[in-house]
């Protein structure tokens, strides 16, 4: 055995130490979501549910008016944050990578400031400054306070495409007729649709599962996300986790089934922005 193939077995089962790490706790929720209440603490500990039962489904989720609300807010959010974030981050990658713009150093380090700050951070101000406009408790003002995280991140990442589309193509589009905003439509932007797709996912992910500016900038249940509706019912229901579970596993599901369908854009979006950066 060479040393080569030493070294990716050690990768190997320390990739599925980390899968593993990352995975127990999902089954584990759902696990505990379709067990009976008596069953979740026993010793010991059931790795099957048996039997399974939907109880837990049936009562705290599809007859629970509050968490419909909350996933419809959260979709609702999720959703404006998304198309909010394309219509500004876009064009604005764009014009960071291919126009004459000054400090754009400086630009992209103020965006990377952003994102290392903390939420709880910046939903205090935040807080101040939508109330005295009329945004607290309104979709608009918790949608702006989504995209105040999620555009410099996408602006991060889609720079490198624009980038990496070869100046000649822009050139020739020009020539044939194209101004700057149409050679930006029909060839840059089409080249760049990885990056775009990934930062659409990144952006709906991150609001789907925001608590902070949901929390702060939403006191009427009304306009709550499901995350603050979540915390909620764990005073409510105190030591019902099985209901806790299943109503878990229901906000996890979109997260899941858009990273299914979507994983191969996510992961090359991801990986060739970075070493196209």
């Amino acid at each position: 055995m060479t040393v080569t193939d030493t070294r990716r077995r050690w990768l190997f089962v320390l990739g599925l130490v980390v899968t593993a790490a990352y995975l127990i706790p999902v089954y584990w929720m759902v696990n505990t979501s379709f067990k009976e209440a008596g069953d979740i603490f026993a010793s010991p500990p059931h790795l099957v549910p048996l039997p399974p039962t939907v109880e837990s489904y049936e009562s705290a989720v599809f007859s629970d008016s509050d968490i419909a609300r909350g996933l419809t807010n959260s979709a609702i959010i999720a959703i404006g944050t998304t198309v909010v974030t394309l219509l500004i981050a876009v064009p604005a990658a764009y014009g960071l990578a291919r126009l004459r713009v000054r400090f754009v150093t400086v630009i992209l380090m103020l965006f990377l400031v952003v994102q290392m700050v903390p939420s709880v951070n910046l939903a205090l101000p935040m807080f101040i400054l939508f109330s005295s406009a009329g945004l607290v408790n309104s979709y608009v003002g918790l949608i702006i306070a989504n995209c105040a995280l999620a555009i410099p991140l996408a602006v991060t990442i889609l720079r490198p495409f624009f980038l990496s589309v070869p100046g000649e193509i822009v050139e020739a589009a020009k020539i044939d007729g194209c101004n700057e905003f149409s050679a930006f439509c029909r060839v840059a932007l089409p080249i760049s649709t990885p990056g775009v797709i990934t930062v659409a996912v990144v952006s709906f992910l991150g609001a789907w599962g925001e608590f902070v500016f949901g929390l702060a900038l939403a006191t009427d249940e009304k306009f709550q996300p499901v995350t603050v509706v979540l915390a909620g019912l764990t005073n409510a229901f105190g030591t019902r986790w099985n209901d806790l579970m299943a109503v878990s596993a229901i906000i996890a599901l979109p997260v899941i089934v858009v990273f299914i369908f979507l994983q191969r854009y996510i992961v090359a979006g991801l990986t060739e922005g970075a070493t196209k950066s």
